[in-house]
């Protein structure tokens, strides 16, 4: 699933592409996402000037002239792709794993700009357009979600009132996008192996000096995704075709059983299943 750097990526690739243009065309080839599309979907979008795109958390958010807020969420499967309407061939991949070319199958939705068009791609179909008619309506979505890593509110005093007494592990809780949204599985194993932190370790169980490292990590290493264009999985690329290259910097994510990077550490990554998520670890420099 993308996370936060991803979209981000995603976001700039689609301002750069779309801002201020009409939308002409939309094609709607099966509406059954994770939540049905609203069946006034077309009519709402269809003939709406985009007026500028922007994120929160995993969602990318695309604000209309009509006033309306057009969210989409990825899901685990979900891709964009722009399409030159006047050629065959493929452009450009907004993906996160899929191969860089068009997929034959699960092409949901086709929105028409003048010269070019984007489709909407998603075989297990966990991805979603959702329609807010209202900026009131757009923050009360947005306030059932917890803050994002570089918003001010994700402080020591915020982490010690969500964190203090709590049996849940500190990993789980960074999965939680009611806590801090917009980290995911791989930003999460490398924030605590940078914080020096144990994902098992219970939350009650972690200080002051802990909250610190873990606000100070989330920023750097989501940072430094961003300006590596995120994570390539497989194919993940921005409008210009550059290919994201933060998995060359993972210090633990997909690396077990390979020596630990920090200096002077003898430790090897661990593997472990925490809540039907991998885990990665090193031994030594995270022990509980």
């Amino acid at each position: 699933m993308p996370e936060l750097p991803e979209v981000e990526i995603v976001k700039r690739s689609l301002k750069n592409k779309v801002n201020h243009k009409k939308i002409k065309k939309i094609i709607i080839k099966n509406r059954n996402l994770r939540f049905k599309l609203d069946h006034k979907f077309s009519n709402i979008v269809q003939n709406s000037i985009v007026e500028n795109i922007y994120r929160f958390s995993k969602y990318l958010i695309i604000k209309l002239d009509n006033s309306y807020y057009w969210l989409i969420h990825l899901g685990m499967s979900g891709t964009l792709h722009v399409v030159d309407k006047n050629k065959q061939k493929f452009l450009t991949n907004l993906s996160f794993y899929q191969s860089p070319n068009l997929p034959e199958k699960h092409n949901h939705i086709h929105i028409s700009f003048d010269k070019f068009k984007i489709i909407y791609n998603d075989p297990r179909r966990f991805g979603y357009f959702l329609l807010l008619k209202s900026k009131y309506k757009l923050d009360e979505f947005i306030s059932n979600y917890g803050p994002e890593p570089f918003n001010k509110k994700f402080n020591q005093t915020y982490l010690k009132k969500k964190l203090s007494n709590k049996s849940k592990n500190i990993k789980n809780y960074l999965l939680d996008q009611k806590f801090v949204s917009g980290i995911g599985n791989i930003y999460a194993s490398e924030i605590l192996f940078l914080a020096k932190i144990n994902p098992e370790r219970k939350s009650a169980k972690l200080n002051l000096r802990d909250y610190k490292k873990i606000i100070f990590f989330s920023k750097k290493v989501l940072k430094k995704a961003i300006k590596k264009g995120g994570s390539s999985i497989q194919n993940f690329k921005n409008s210009n075709g550059k290919i994201g290259s933060f998995q060359k910097y993972f210090q633990v994510y997909d690396r077990e059983g390979m020596h630990c990077l920090s200096k002077k550490c003898d430790g090897i990554i661990k593997k472990k299943v925490i809540s039907n998520r991998s885990s990665f670890y090193c031994n030594i420099c995270q022990k509980i």
